[in-house]
């Protein structure tokens, strides 16, 4: 039984949110067991594009360009290979393909992939979480940015902030000035690490505990760089760490982030009103609510999607095999708009099975038409 005046949330929770709280608690619950009665091949197919849709949210919230489509095909690429080497031997490549003006991101979408796989992999074994775990995530997160050598996995040693840009106007805004270098970033993050190891299997609403949790880490910021991706990796963890089997059956299979990649102007003001823009000591000063409101939406909506990808998953069973061989196509080219043409020259089939096998991947939602007459090209969309 959760005892509050043992290890206390920061905040006491509204009458509302824990209704709010208790209702997408029972759609969880009913969409756990209906996931664990999917066939294999089908829940395989939904973890994968969890993550593949949450490595590439988290990295385009932090401004990397990389599609999903092309984060797929790198996985498959480093999957199929299969060493903890395979980026490294197969960089030039990757990069060739995708461009070499996106190298950066490039790094960022593996670096992530590798710390997702960890914690989905071991997340049992992080627990108890310790700062010497946490900083081994962060220096996998950065293991493949060169330039991030010299601070992965260590405390930043200089001033840092966190900074919402506006794309189109090109202004800056500091959302948050936080924790400054050397022991006041030690101190803080000893004492939220032994917090969380209290609260997060006692308390009855891990979500809680988790958006309290990356909140004050994102306060703290302790490295110099890779903050945002490593926090919502965090929350992600504590999610699996919390005492909820619903939410441990589920979690895997959905992407938080991506739905907070659609409401990155919302997640950016949220964390800034939390803080008033500044790191507090104690912890108790900040405004944990309306992020934990955030958060809660976003789940809401992320389970949203299982039904989503399901229609999907369907859809791709249903493809006929000139049409799968047409998409193997535009797998094996995330990055090209591809003509008929192209299409029949890549898989000896005659014009008319191929514009048959375009149009029911059209209709599946799984490449996009762009433009019309002789200049008619398809793109790979999912």
């Amino acid at each position: 039984m959760y005892d509050e005046t043992d290890q206390p949330l920061s905040f006491q929770p509204s009458t509302k949110l824990e209704m709010a709280l208790k209702k997408t608690q029972s759609k969880l619950e009913k969409l756990a067991q209906e996931v664990a009665a999917f066939p294999d091949d089908e829940r395989n197919w939904l973890q994968r594009w969890a993550m593949i849709s949450t490595i590439g949210a988290s990295t385009r919230i932090e401004n990397a360009v990389l599609t999903d489509a092309e984060i797929e095909w790198v996985d498959t690429t480093l999957s199929e290979d299969g060493h903890p080497t395979a980026f490294e031997n197969k960089k030039t490549a990757i990069i060739d393909k995708l461009s070499k003006d996106r190298e950066r991101s490039i790094e960022e979408v593996v670096g992530c992939r590798e710390l997702l796989s960890l914690v989905y992999v071991q997340a049992d074994e992080m627990f108890p979480l310790t700062e010497t775990m946490i900083c081994g995530l962060h220096k996998e997160l950065l293991r493949h940015y060169p330039a991030a050598e010299r601070y992965a996995g260590r405390y930043k040693i200089s001033p840092n902030q966190v900074v919402s840009v506006n794309h189109d106007t090109g202004e800056q805004r500091v959302v948050l000035d936080p924790t400054p270098a050397g022991p006041q970033t030690d101190t803080a993050m000893q004492e939220l690490v032994v917090w969380y190891n209290k609260i997060i299997k006692a308390h009855p609403w891990p979500l809680l505990v988790a958006s309290e949790f990356v909140f004050r880490f994102l306060a703290i910021h302790p490295f110099q760089d890779g903050n945002g991706r490593l926090g919502r990796a965090l929350f992600l963890l504590a999610l699996m760490h919390g005492d909820d089997p619903a939410l441990q059956g589920i979690i895997r299979y959905i992407s938080v982030d991506r739905q907070i990649e659609r409401h990155r102007a919302l997640y950016y003001s949220t964390l800034q009103q939390g803080s008033g823009g500044q790191y507090k000591s104690n912890p108790a000063e900040y405004q944990l609510e309306p992020l934990s409101w955030f958060f809660l939406k976003m789940m809401d909506q992320a389970l949203g999607d299982i039904s989503v990808l399901r229609e999907r998953y369907n859809a791709l069973q249903r493809l006929s095999e000139s049409a799968t061989k047409v998409m193997a196509c535009f797998r094996s080219a995330p990055e090209r708009r591809l003509t008929p043409a192209e299409l029949m020259a890549d898989t000896g089939l005659v014009r008319r099975t191929v514009q048959n096998a375009l149009r029911s991947l059209v209709d599946a939602g799984i490449i996009q038409q762009l433009g019309a007459g002789r200049g008619t090209r398809y793109q790979l969309i999912f």
